[in-house]
């Protein structure tokens, strides 16, 4: 299922707008949070961040490690700005603009990007590193919702192809984001919690 053309069919709904715009946010509050407790461990490395609340549950423990430089400089500059685009374009949204289906298919493949980088991030955290992010976490849990909204946007639109057989899934799907996005973040939390189950009463 694909569609050719320069326009989209559907018009997004404005609760589609709110949802990029606060996922938006939240990521970027995230990332923003986590490039001020890097500037703190720049300026001091023996210092304790607010978000290290134990040996498993540490920022600094992760911004430490080459994860958390993938590209040589620390994740959370990209996600500084990276968070902007979804808040600017539900914004442009809800005043009424419309765009063209190549920014559509641009954008889709940013969010997914984003996305797959997110997975990556939680499987380093969760099954290299062994240490959970508190700050990342929250980034990861905004791009979730985010990607699961645009991606069946795209595909019940057509801008992102997928096989016709699957027309009726996409039409079905269209309003039900939230159910993908609460069975992706209940994968990730049981994850969490089966893989750091000993260390959990440590906390208490």
């Amino acid at each position: 299922m694909s569609n050719p053309s320069n326009t989209i069919t559907l018009q997004p709904s404005k609760s589609f707008a709110w949802n990029l715009i606060i996922t938006g946010i939240v990521g970027w509050f995230a990332a923003f949070s986590l490039v001020l407790e890097r500037i703190h461990v720049a300026g001091n490395p023996d210092a304790t961040l607010s978000c290290d609340i134990s040996p498993f549950i540490s920022c600094k423990s992760v911004m430490l490690t080459p994860q958390a430089s993938l590209l040589g400089f620390p994740n959370p500059i990209i996600g500084l700005a990276a968070f902007i685009a979804p808040i600017v374009v539900g914004v442009a949204i809800l005043a009424g603009a419309r765009f063209a289906a190549w920014f559509w298919r641009l954008f889709a493949l940013g969010v997914t990007v984003g996305f797959l980088f997110v997975l990556w991030l939680f499987s380093q955290s969760t099954f290299v590193i062994n240490v959970l992010c508190p700050y990342c976490m929250v980034a990861w849990a905004a791009m979730v919702p985010m990607f699961w909204r645009v991606f069946i946007f795209g595909a019940n639109d057509g801008f992102i192809d997928t096989p016709i057989k699957w027309v009726r899934f996409f039409d079905w799907a269209a309003n039900k984001a939230w159910l993908f996005t609460a069975i992706t973040e209940a994968i990730v939390i049981l994850t969490i919690v089966i893989r750091f189950w000993k260390f959990w009463p440590t906390l208490f």
